[in-house]
């Protein structure tokens, strides 16, 4: 039962790095998904595999703080 609670508790700091101008509208949506707006913009959040996807489609853009 100890892993259940703590994958539960297992968040991910998710900061936006890099502006959006130039990007394509798919990666926009993704980094808005995400919680994020502007430039430096810090957000944590579950870590999820449907996190993780968003991540990793804008990798680029945005800086992982575990």
């Amino acid at each position: 039962m100890a892993k259940k609670n703590e994958t539960a508790a297992a968040t991910v700091r998710v900061r936006l790095v890099k502006g959006l101008r130039g990007v394509q509208a798919r990666h926009r949506l993704s980094v808005k998904a995400l919680g994020l707006g502007k430039l430096n913009d810090v957000r944590e959040l579950k870590d999820s595999p449907q996190v993780r996807g968003l991540i990793n489609t804008v990798y680029y853009l945005v800086r992982v703080e575990e």
